[in-house]
């Protein structure tokens, strides 16, 4: 009898003590900081044209802590992530590299009938089956668009490396063929360009290099992104708001990934780039920052000569005023990774060009823009919601647009 009573129920126990911990500290930084109560309205830049008629209707219930919502929500928040399914397309480039990318399908038709891609790039190190991007993946799906998401060269445990290159912070190479592919096999669709964190700089530059690169393009989101690496790396190594620490997180994981590829990138039968050295990987065994990893590794592969000119070369900044497509330019103010100095550069673009609007809400971290209960987010965030949202104006104000043209056109041929 005591034997039955023993010690099966012991690790539910435990289990139960744990969660009950949880709750309660969550509970009382919850009372402290005031986590739950409704934030203010997201500040708006942008020019009074047609473009801005289109306001954000929603003010969200944002818990009020950067940290909160880039850390601890998400992980908690992405427990009841959807699983949307897509097939994984293959292209090889012209160094031999093998890029990626997965495709899904529409669920639903679109709110103005049109046939529509959403061409995504994720965020450092990520790809088409990380949490976020299925969650908002399945949002846009059921909302009637097509997506296309970039995996990011060296991001998939499960893909080899087939030259000795990886992603870096602006090479648009593979997300330019991805878009390429998406032209060419849908003739009839249109493209609405979406960029998380990294991501963002890379499909502002891409859209940015060429004009050729934004035909077909209805509209650009960029969200969370930090605008220039040259300006931010100083920050990055500063300890307010703990950005020294998750500068610290970041490098570890990228030197994981550089070093899951380390026959690819530096093994003596590959012909590695010619400033890329065997004692980078010594050097990067010791790197406890992305700066450090970004100087020894990956300005190499593209044989940048310095840190400077590799940051000035890669980041968006630069390419910004040549974007001519409207642009949604989406920061956090409370975000730990990007720094309040910054949010200059979206806001004096938005100030100066009438295709570009900047959104700034007080609260939501990096990536985060979590609602719902404080202990159980809703997996669908704020930030998902709001980039569908801008795409769909996007789209009726462009039929709207067509639809009076033709009328005038009607009207002339009459007279």
């Amino acid at each position: 009898m005591n034997a039955m009573l023993e010690t099966p129920e012991l690790p539910a126990v435990f289990d139960g003590v744990k969660l009950a911990a949880v709750a309660a500290v969550l509970y009382v930084i919850v009372r402290c900081l005031n986590l739950k109560s409704p934030t203010a309205p997201p500040d708006l830049y942008f020019q009074d044209s047609g473009l801005s008629r289109f306001l954000l209707k929603s003010c969200p219930l944002l818990t009020k802590d950067g940290h909160i919502q880039t850390a601890l929500y998400g992980k908690m928040g992405r427990v009841r992530s959807p699983h949307p399914y897509g097939h994984r397309k293959f292209i090889t480039m012209s160094d031999g590299a093998t890029s990626t990318f997965d495709l899904f399908e529409p669920l639903a038709e679109h709110c103005v009938g049109d046939d529509i891609t959403m061409v995504i790039c994720p965020g450092i190190a990520n790809h088409s089956e990380k949490q976020y991007i299925r969650t908002f993946v399945d949002y846009a799906q059921k909302n009637g668009y097509r997506c296309a998401v970039l995996n990011h060269l060296g991001a998939l445990p499960n893909i080899e490396l087939t030259s000795p290159r990886m992603f870096t912070y602006g090479c648009t190479w593979e997300f330019g063929a991805m878009v390429n592919y998406i032209k060419k096999t849908y003739p009839q669709t249109q493209l609405v360009v979406v960029g998380f964190s990294l991501g963002g700089n890379i499909v502002c530059k891409y859209l940015g290099e060429t004009q050729a690169n934004q035909e077909k393009v209805l509209c650009c989101v960029s969200v969370c992104q930090g605008y220039s690496a040259l300006r931010a790396q100083e920050t990055f190594m500063q300890w307010d708001q703990c950005r020294r620490f998750y500068n610290f997180l970041m490098a570890d994981n990228m030197k994981k990934i550089i070093l899951s590829h380390r026959q690819a990138l530096f093994g003596d039968h590959v012909k590695k780039p010619q400033s890329l050295e065997d004692t980078d990987l010594s050097r990067l065994y010791t790197a406890t920052s992305l700066m450090q990893i970004d100087d020894n590794v990956m300005r190499k592969f593209h044989g940048y000569s310095s840190l400077k000119e590799y940051y000035e070369e890669e980041s968006c900044m630069r390419y910004l005023h040549r974007i001519y497509v409207p642009l949604m330019l989406v920061n956090a103010a409370d975000d730990p990774l990007v720094h309040e100095s910054l949010l200059t550069i979206p806001k004096s673009l938005s100030e100066k060009r009438e295709n570009v609007m900047f959104v700034l809400p007080l609260h939501g971290g990096h990536l985060g823009f979590f609602e719902g209960s404080v202990l159980f987010p809703e997996p669908l965030t704020w930030m998902d919601k709001l980039v569908v949202e801008y795409a769909n104006a996007i789209c009726q104000w462009e039929r709207n647009k067509s639809q009076c043209s033709d009328t005038e056109q009607v009207e002339a041929d009459l007279e």
